[in-house]
């Protein structure tokens, strides 16, 4: 049996002197907390109704994986730029011969974190939430990018830092190589520790803590531990569906969420650090609620407009639901999506303008790609 421990007796490690600086070794998580704050519990209580609500959409909404791609590209989109990539959601969706050469590194890195997304959404059914899980998708993040010298896939087996052009004025260093191991497979035992009773808010809220404090890689922490959210969440079955990312709130309060991870660290504060954590998923899951109900307001809209296309209205539908999907286009993909010849392409497309369904971004005479501005912008 586990001894019960009260969050203001948490401890949450001790800086460990390595000679010219100090690293911070975390101490083990696979042990019973007993939260007895008040106001995390009224949150918590908040945070799982919002994902209640949030949920019911992959139930009631038709077709409800085409919008989830977008919502992958979202996230994929705000979690490469807390790394500093600078790609918007626009140029996300272009294909990488469209894209410049000196956005081209940037626009690969948002590609990875999407294709790493969703190969372990998908894996869930085959492996259990895990080290090996995630080491695979760390794998597929840095795979042909700027880190793939970074032992993709591989704990690191060297001293990493946050922060500072060397470790010696680092903001954060994390815990010596030798025990990334034993903690990591901390975390996986937390987990399936089936005599720990803790909600799974709470208990994936400090996963990603621990975590962000062990940094295992040598790169792609930060989206990998923002990856760690959804993926748990749907393993648990709290959400039959990944639609529901932090990365966005974490951008927006990004100088509060290092602070609030350094206030577990320095000063054993977890309460405050869930409190920050399940304002963040009552928030996104109301954002969420949100573009769900825009969504399902604008395909009312959508469907009465193409109708007034008369014979064209099949083809027409057949354009929308794919840029539900991937919401930008040109003229050779109307083409092959509708079956129909390159004139009728054109034809359909300056009907959908009329119909302010798509809009030209591009303003060139030739190679012209139309965006579906009007579905894009609940996204952003």
């Amino acid at each position: 049996m586990f001894k019960i421990t009260e969050m203001k007796q948490y401890k949450s490690g001790q800086y460990i002197s390595q000679g010219c600086y100090k690293s911070f070794q975390p101490t083990l998580i696979n042990k019973q907390l007993h939260v007895d704050n008040m106001e995390v519990l009224q949150l918590l209580s908040q945070a799982d109704r919002e994902l209640g609500r949030l949920d019911m959409f992959s139930k009631y909404i038709p077709d409800v994986d085409l919008f989830i791609s977008m919502h992958v590209l979202k996230e994929a989109t705000q979690s490469s730029r807390i790394e500093g990539t600078q790609t918007n959601m626009e140029e996300a969706l272009l294909d990488r011969e469209d894209i410049p050469l000196d956005k081209r590194d940037d626009w690969e890195e948002v590609q990875n974190y999407a294709k790493a997304m969703e190969w372990a959404i998908n894996e869930l059914d085959k492996l259990p939430f895990s080290s090996r899980l995630i080491r695979e998708t760390h794998k597929i993040l840095l795979q042909g990018v700027r880190g793939e010298r970074k032992q993709p896939g591989e704990f690191r087996n060297s001293q990493n830092w946050i922060g500072g052009a060397t470790i010696n004025d680092a903001i954060f260093i994390p815990p010596v190589h030798t025990t990334v191991p034993e903690l990591m497979s901390d975390i996986e035992k937390f987990l399936y520790n089936e005599e720990i009773f803790i909600p799974e808010l709470l208990k994936i809220g400090l996963v990603h803590y621990q975590f962000e404090t062990i940094h295992p890689f040598l790169d792609g922490n930060g989206r990998i531990g923002r990856l760690l959210i959804p993926l748990y969440l749907v393993s648990k079955g709290i959400l039959k569906k990944p639609i529901l990312y932090l990365s966005d709130f974490f951008e927006k309060n990004r100088k509060l969420y290092y602070e609030n991870l350094m206030i577990v660290r320095d000063k054993n504060n977890l309460s405050q650090w869930f409190k920050f954590f399940l304002i963040g998923i009552i928030k996104t899951a109301k954002n969420g609620i949100t573009t769900f109900d825009n969504i399902l307001q604008l395909q009312k809209t959508i469907e009465s407009s193409i109708q007034k296309l008369g014979s064209r209205a099949v083809n027409a539908k057949k354009i929308v639901d794919y840029l539900y999907n991937r919401p930008i286009i040109n003229a050779e993909k109307v083409s092959e999506i509708a079956g129909i010849s390159m004139p009728s392409a054109y034809k359909l497309i300056v009907d959908l303008e009329k119909l302010d369904i798509l809009k030209e971004i591009t303003g060139s005479k030739r190679g012209k790609v139309y965006v579906f501005d009007n579905y894009l912008r609940l996204f952003r």
